[in-house]
């Protein structure tokens, strides 16, 4: 049983990782920190409230990896297409896209996450856990923080929603991109391909 329930083993009441010792404190990244290693989850941090949702499944991670790669291809250098990295601008919030763009020179300095101000766009590949996170939530914050490029991949549609963020301070949609045909554009950085590649 997660998310601060009891647990009964044996004689013996453990708690589970997420139990908060002080209740009605906001979580913060150094909790998250604290946290012990788990492979079946994601956690993020949405206005001091903690976001539980379970990795991506498996045709997730393999949108991820093959747009990771032609990313990768065609990044120049300077630059870096990560993935697992947080984003943060505030002890409020803390998001892990599925993949982000950002000069090299981001990575030099210490912290436990990068500021949106350095992040050139970020990505995510939509799964049935966190469709409603990426489409409202991480829409409207990547906005408030000012993040320039918001890309929604959806692998049951097989599309890419490019958006940008607009003089009001809102994404806008850009454009929605099919497999058929070659996409270009010049930002982040000049690129074109397909999208039959990565699905």
């Amino acid at each position: 049983m997660l998310f601060g329930l009891w647990m009964t083993l044996g004689d013996r009441m453990t708690t589970s990782p997420l139990m908060r010792h002080e209740p009605g404190t906001p979580w913060s990244i150094v909790d998250l920190k604290a946290l012990p290693d788990d492979d079946t989850n994601r956690y993020e941090i949405y206005c001091g409230s903690l976001l539980v949702t379970p990795r991506g499944y498996m045709p997730h991670g393999l949108v991820v990896s093959r747009l990771h790669r032609l990313l990768l291809r065609q990044a120049p250098g300077g630059l870096m297409v990560g993935a697992g990295l947080g984003v943060s601008d505030n002890v409020a919030s803390y998001f892990i896209p599925a993949l982000l763009v950002v000069p090299e020179t981001a990575l030099a300095e210490d912290g436990d996450a990068l500021h949106p101000a350095e992040v050139l766009v970020v990505v995510e590949v939509l799964s049935p856990s966190n469709a409603r996170y990426d489409l409202v939530v991480k829409r409207d914050e990547y906005a408030i923080a000012g993040i320039p490029l918001y890309w929604i991949v959806d692998p049951k549609k097989q599309t890419l929603t490019v958006l940008e963020l607009a003089d009001d301070g809102t994404y806008r949609d850009a454009a929605v991109v099919e497999p058929g045909q070659v996409w270009r554009t010049d930002t982040p950085f000049p690129l074109a391909f397909d999208l039959a590649e990565i699905f």
